[in-house]
């Protein structure tokens, strides 16, 4: 079965998983479009910053697909001090089309401190056309209160971080957004084998595999799945995206989606005490103490 879609707070409904740009050469970025696209994806996430949109455009022309089969996101990243409608014109004509269908602030700094200043022009070019769905990234609960205390259109997403070892403190934020009909989408969902393995995840997410005769990647995206996110993932190689693709037939049950979540508040808290000890020893080490506190270094 594949992916199904998610309705946004506009009425609109958008494909449950997406192909991400981020970190693709510009050399190659065509040609991986291309292939996402042939394997299955139906949905392209970049942005004005991963400094690839026209070749992503081409990617999308080359594969042939119809247009209005195709979800196209992208985000204003404020490249060159540029404004939302300078970025989102610029984008639609390296994309090579006429609107997208989801336009995003990529953060909240680039509003300079008037969140509600920089919505107000996102409101704008969705109410030309130019963007037909308009959300954020990487916001905050407080950065959402202060966007809809004024805002005339809701976001209808927020892109963010989403991986078993940031769930426990993105518990109210995730909240947050469900009061308020604000979808999720999760971005870097592997990192606990990508970027942390040996960690806590990695037992619940082995066995869970191994039951399910599925391979890991492939349960950490469930995971992302089961927490109502849309999933922005990426791979060079068709066989993984065919795998992640596959995902759609896949659904842990609530045990299996409680013992990730256990084993990831537990690889948090061991993440953040290394990162405080890391502090402590820098600080020792600045301030010339750190014998007195039973700490080595090293030169």
């Amino acid at each position: 079965m594949p992916f199904k879609t998610i309705k946004l707070n506009d009425g609109r409904e958008i494909p449950a998983i997406g192909f991400g740009t981020w970190k693709i050469p510009k050399e190659v970025c065509a040609g991986e479009v291309e292939q996402a696209i042939e394997v299955g994806f139906d949905h392209v996430d970049t942005a004005q910053v991963y400094a690839n949109e026209e070749e992503a455009g081409q990617g999308i022309k080359e594969s042939g697909l119809s247009r209005k089969d195709l979800w196209i996101t992208t985000k204003w990243s404020g490249v060159n001090g540029s404004s939302p409608r300078e970025a989102c014109e610029a984008s639609l004509e390296k994309l090579g089309v006429s609107s997208v269908d989801l336009l995003l602030i990529h953060h909240p700094r680039l509003t300079n401190g008037d969140i509600p200043g920089a919505w107000k022009k996102m409101e704008e070019l969705h109410k030309e056309g130019k963007a037909k769905s308009i959300g954020v990234s990487n916001f905050s609960v407080d950065d959402l209160k202060v966007l809809l205390a004024s805002a005339n259109v809701k976001p209808v997403v927020n892109q963010i971080l989403l991986h078993p070892y940031v769930y426990e403190t993105t518990k109210p934020l995730l909240a947050y957004m469900s009061e308020n009909h604000i979808v999720p989408e999760g971005y870097s969902s592997l990192i606990p084998l990508t970027s942390r393995p040996g960690g806590p995840v990695d037992k619940p997410v082995n066995d869970i595999a191994k039951r399910l005769k599925a391979k890991p990647e492939q349960v950490l995206l469930a995971w992302s799945k089961a927490k109502g996110a849309v999933i922005v993932t990426t791979s060079s190689r068709k066989d993984r995206l065919e795998g992640y693709l596959g995902v759609g037939d896949i659904d842990l049950t609530d045990e299996d989606v409680k013992a990730i979540d256990k084993a990831g508040k537990k690889g948090q808290q061991s993440i953040a005490r290394r990162e405080m000890a890391v502090k402590v020893l820098k600080w020792a080490t600045v301030a010339g103490l750190a014998g007195y506190i039973g700490v080595k270094t090293f030169m």
